[in-house]
């Protein structure tokens, strides 16, 4: 297989899923407020493809050795856009403490503008294994408050508060998320000047 060396301009396959990725959030958030009946089943589904999107791409760049300076870039954007959907929509059902998604959207907003003042160097930053593992919490953390919202919209009953539950472990993907977020300042320190002169 030959190797993506980054000056095609023809997207590649891990780059489509990403970019497929990226378009399905608005229409998740959209599944999530709407109200509809079976609309949390509907947002899992979105949900849960988005994320398969998540995993399949990253395999599949490595493996074909299609990683792309664009795939660093998008692929965890598409992720924070995926996130940032649930976020919101989780606010509107008080599921999520607005503080928690103060917290959460910091992090996110100040982790890009470390990408951004990388890439003004000519260095791409990929995730680490810290972000990885806050992305995957906070993945598993909304699937399971959807599916939950769906189980109580079937009528069924759960031995505590939904609203209770949700919040405790946003904030714990909150908490990891500041983790990751000092990891990653602290790794692109070490190879980025962020006093020197431009």
């Amino acid at each position: 297989m030959k190797k993506d060396t980054g000056k095609t301009k023809k997207l590649n396959t891990p780059n489509r899923l990403t970019l497929l990725r990226i378009a399905l959030a608005p229409v998740f958030l959209v599944a999530l407020i709407s109200g509809i009946p079976h609309s949390n089943l509907f947002a899992l589904l979105l949900f849960v493809a988005a994320s398969v999107t998540d995993f399949i791409d990253g395999k599949l760049a490595r493996s074909t050795n299609q990683v792309t300076a664009l795939g660093k870039l998008l692929d965890p954007l598409a992720d924070k856009m995926l996130i940032t959907a649930a976020i919101l929509g989780f606010m509107l059902s008080g599921e999520c403490h607005i503080f928690t998604a103060f917290v959460i959207l910091l992090r996110e907003y100040t982790v890009t503008g470390v990408r951004m003042i990388a890439l003004t160097d000519g260095i791409v930053i990929p995730a680490n294994i810290w972000g990885k593992i806050k992305t995957a919490s906070q993945m598993i953390s909304v699937a399971i408050v959807i599916a939950l919202n769906e189980w109580l919209y079937l009528g069924k009953t759960l031995p505590f508060d939904l609203r209770v539950f949700s919040n405790v472990i946003l904030a714990l993907t909150a908490v990891a998320a500041v983790v990751s977020g000092i990891i990653y300042i602290i790794e692109a320190a070490k190879r980025i000047n962020f006093l020197e002169n431009k």
